[in-house]
């Protein structure tokens, strides 16, 4: 057995050589894939593994450029551009899942067409290795990188370079990128908690429904929902028609059983009112509970509901999934992704499922016309739980 001396004195293949005989490895054959190195043979093997280094490149920085600069906010179907949201999914799928398929397939493809081809036979043992097998095993691995030829091969070794390097920061910006706007900028009206439903300037925030096109504004009064019956809604600040007269005739109009239409002409920005029903924190159940059904509330917001009309976040409090579902016999809300089911007349606690806190409640009322509309905003943040939350 070789002293330590002896060992730091050993050249690569001294240590490989009395590797294999501590190892009991028998090389039965071996010999380098070009022995002539730069033939033509092994530029166009070259060639082709760094194609596949610099697809993976190329595919990776797509990734990242539609990860970060894709239309990824929801729009429905009738909307336009439509079909450019809906492509955001599919493309930074693809794009990733290339550089990875590419990467994988320059690595298979380097150790077929340029490693050497060696063919060794070796008895296994069990238990640690000595610092002895582990000297000479790292030993055995720089040969290996020596006769691979990596060193002179300068154009894989920048294709993996790029391959590896796009690869590793796609992967950080999808980990990361979500977090590099500070949630907590604007204070008390930092997005994570406030929503739409907030009144901005003492304006009136009241309840709308989605008749299929976002731009249209089709407000809910309190008899339109039937007793065991479940509204999706989502809210219309009053400020948004440029005319108080032409909104007050509207209401009016609604409230008579008239046509009540408002144009796109009539509203101060009609993008703005097509986004509220796209942002993610707008939708809310309005459920309409059926008469004599024993009511639990929650302590703090016995006056939230109006009647037997009850608001709820649609945004389930385990992972943010829409709570789409509402069975009447029961009176439980209903989380398709999870199977988390919430208690409608008992403040939305959960009774099943992994969700542990109770969906927020939205304090609504009715104006002097009947119309509903929201007295203020959540008095909690919406969504899943986080650690500011302190409910």
């Amino acid at each position: 057995m070789p002293s330590d001396a002896e060992l730091a004195q050993m050249s690569t293949d001294d240590l490989v050589r009395l590797g294999n005989q501590i190892d009991d490895i028998e090389v039965v054959s071996g010999r380098e894939r070009f022995p002539v190195p730069g033939t033509r043979a092994e530029k166009r093997a070259v060639r082709q593994v760094a194609g596949w280094f610099i697809l993976a490149a190329v595919a990776g920085l797509l990734f990242i450029v539609a990860f970060i600069a894709w239309p990824w906010e929801y729009r429905p179907g009738s909307d336009e551009g439509a079909w450019i949201y809906a492509l955001y999914t599919p493309i930074i799928g693809t794009t990733f899942g290339v550089a990875v398929l590419a990467t994988g397939m320059g690595v298979i493809a380097y150790s077929k067409k340029l490693l050497p081809e060696d063919l060794t036979i070796q008895q296994r043992h069990d238990g640690r290795s000595s610092e002895l097998d582990r000297r000479t095993a790292a030993a055995r691995l720089v040969q290996t990188g020596q006769q691979s030829g990596i060193a002179r091969r300068k154009l894989i070794i920048r294709s993996v370079g790029a391959a590896g390097g796009v690869l590793g920061i796609g992967v950080l910006v999808a980990a990361f990128g979500g977090l590099v706007k500070n949630p907590w900028k604007e204070g008390p009206n930092s997005p994570l908690l406030v929503t739409q439903w907030k009144s901005l300037h003492g304006e009136r925030v009241y309840v709308r429904k989605f008749d299929g096109n976002s731009k249209d504004v089709v407000l809910v009064r309190a008899g339109d929902l039937e007793p065991g019956a479940m509204e999706t809604v989502f809210p219309f600040h009053a400020d948004e028609v440029k005319d108080p007269a032409v909104f007050a005739a509207f209401l009016t109009a609604g409230a008579n059983g008239g046509e009540a239409v408002l144009t796109e002409d009539e509203l101060v920005d009609p993008e703005h009112v097509a986004e509220t029903v796209r942002s993610s924190d707008s939708p809310v159940m309005l459920i309409h509970l059926r008469p004599n059904v024993p009511v639990i509330k929650r302590a703090g917001q016995e006056d939230f509901n109006y009647g037997t009309l009850f608001a709820y976040s649609k945004i389930c409090s385990h992972m943010g999934c829409p709570t789409s579902l509402y069975e009447d016999q029961t009176m439980r809300i209903l989380c398709p992704c999870h199977q988390s089911q919430f208690q409608a007349n008992e403040f939305a606690k959960p009774v099943f499922g992994p969700a542990t806190r109770p969906l927020a409640q939205l304090p609504i009322t009715v104006d002097d016309q009947g119309y509903l509309y929201a007295r203020s905003d959540f008095i909690e943040p919406v969504g899943p739980a986080f650690w500011e939350r302190n409910s």
